[in-house]
This record gives C-alpha cells, structure tokens and sequence, in this order.
C-alpha cells in the first residue's frame, strides 16, 4: 500500500471502502475520531478479522457441505485456530488457497500487529499501513470468497445458506467435521 499520510487519510480510504466491510468494521472510525492510541485500533480490527474468519470456516461447512449448523458453529467456536490452522481449513473446504497477493496484504498487517502485541512500539506511521493492508484485506478476501462461495464474510451474514435445504445429521456432520480437520469435543 502506498504511503498514508496521516488518520484523515485512512478515514477517507476507510469511506471507499464497500458498505459490507464498512459494517463489519463499524467502530474503527469512532477509535480514529476519538484519538485513541492506533493500536486499539488495530487491535479491533484483527478481533473483526478473526471473527471473519471463523465465519468463513462456519459458513463454507454448512453452505457448500451441507454440515448441521448447530454442530458447525460449536466446532468453529470451539478450534484452535492459529494462522496455519485457518489456511489449512480454508484449503479443505474451499478446495482453494488464499491467493498469494490477498494473503500478503494480511500478513503485513500481523508483522505490525505481532510487534505492537509484543511491545516492540512500530511508528504510527506504520500502523497506519498495516491498518489500510488490513482493511484492503478484507475488500479482496470478501471478492474472493464470493466468488468461490457467493458469501462476503466482511459483512451480514444474513441468508448466507440460500435456503431450505435440510443439513446432514448430528453424527454425519460429526464424521464431516473430523475429515475437514476440526476437533470436536
């Protein structure tokens, strides 16, 4: 991402951005109006980030493999999800991986993240780009998933599955959900 000036510049990116990553992302700007330090900011956004993320894996088992959503969304809240864990689960329902070019632009941000978390104190000058990779992100990750599974995660979830169609039962979801690579309790 090119150079970002200062907080009015991510704010004006942030207004770009489509109304699906705006919601999903709705109290970033009062952090940035309010002045808070720019790493709670980027601290909300990774928590939203995560939240994305584990509503890919949920909504990828039940839409596209048809998982009892009930087990699904306990089995999502329940793993352990490091960074290895989410690209191999997304891998295996997807049958696809996370684009390079897509998968770069969050792995910036988490260098910055990593180094805020751990008191290493990156400039704000930094955490303003890892903030703007961070939200562009989640713009091409939504284009992605949509087009592999006609969802936006970064969004309202709402209606997602596209009707009716009955889910697997309990113990058919359970042995779904080992195969995929969950553990269950």
């Amino acid at each position: 991402m090119s150079h970002i000036p200062n907080r009015r510049a991510v704010l004006t990116y942030f207004g770009s951005l489509p109304q699906q990553v705006q919601s999903h992302f709705a109290c970033f700007p009062e952090l940035l109006r309010l002045d808070f330090p720019l790493e709670v900011g980027l601290s909300y956004l990774f928590y939203r980030v995560e939240l994305a993320h584990r509503d890919t894996l949920y909504c990828g088992v039940v839409k596209l493999h048809h998982a009892n959503a009930t087990l699904a969304r306990k089995a999502v809240q329940e793993q352990h999800l490091s960074r290895a864990d989410f690209k191999s689960l997304f891998e295996t329902l997807f049958q696809k991986q996370i684009p390079g070019v897509i998968a770069e632009k969050l792995e910036q941000a988490e260098k910055v993240r990593d180094r805020a978390i751990h008191g290493r104190e990156p400039s704000e000058a930094t955490m303003r780009e890892a903030v703007v990779d961070l939200l562009d992100y989640a713009r091409v990750y939504n284009a992605f998933v949509h087009s592999l599974a006609h969802f936006q995660p970064f969004g309202n979830l709402q209606g997602f599955h596209g009707g009716r169609a009955k889910g697997l039962d309990n113990s058919t979801t359970r042995l779904l959900l080992l195969g995929v690579g969950f553990t269950l309790a």
